[in-house]
């Protein structure tokens, strides 16, 4: 998993609520056995709308998006942060997200940020406006500023949530962070048990 510390670019003003995740990414995708190659369908039905946001080219790659309340919600299909990521999406900036969205987006490195809704409406209303203006979101000092320096807020994040996506460790980074207690503990394990492959 990337680092993350700040990202700076175009904001995608999705100004919708309750974005759920069948909605991020149809079901009859989920038989897929990658874990790329999703963003392509991300929001399909939606994108079947000439006006819908991401057919506009100037949101193109942009890294950040906007969102109403309740992002995220529905099933807990991982798949969804996973379309978001290839977009190209690096943080998601929304008034509330569901918890099991929010704890597949940590786990993959793609930020979620809470703001109040007024705020959120600040940043829409600037990216619906000005297109190409670019929002900076900075997870080391926790704010989210426009790109001439402008405070929009600061917003809170858990504490191990934060650590782990500034220093860019998934579950199996978090796991080889104790790789030498683990051998230890292997080489006094009896001969009976399975023991864990090593790299060649």
């Amino acid at each position: 998993m990337e680092k993350f510390e700040t990202v700076r670019g175009r904001a995608i003003p999705l100004n919708r609520a309750d974005v759920d995740t069948d909605q991020i990414i149809p079901a009859q995708y989920l038989k897929r056995i990658e874990r790329t190659g999703f963003g392509q369908f991300a929001f399909e039905t939606w994108r079947a709308d000439p006006d819908f946001v991401l057919n506009r080219p100037e949101f193109t790659g942009a890294p950040i998006l906007l969102a109403g309340p309740n992002f995220g919600c529905g099933s807990s299909r991982e798949h969804a942060p996973w379309a978001l990521q290839d977009l190209g999406v690096k943080a998601i900036v929304a008034p509330s997200f569901a918890d099991i969205f929010r704890n597949n987006c940590a786990k993959i490195g793609l930020l979620t940020v809470v703001l109040p809704q007024p705020d959120v409406d600040r940043l829409m209303a600037r990216a619906e406006e000005i297109p190409g203006s670019e929002v900076v979101v900075d997870l080391v000092s926790q704010t989210v500023a426009t790109a001439d320096g402008t405070s929009i807020g600061r917003f809170e994040i858990d504490p191990f949530v934060r650590r782990n996506l500034l220093e860019g460790l998934d579950d199996i980074g978090l796991t080889l962070l104790d790789e030498d207690a683990i051998t230890a503990f292997e080489a006094t394990r009896a001969d009976i048990y399975p023991r864990t492959p090593t790299a060649a």
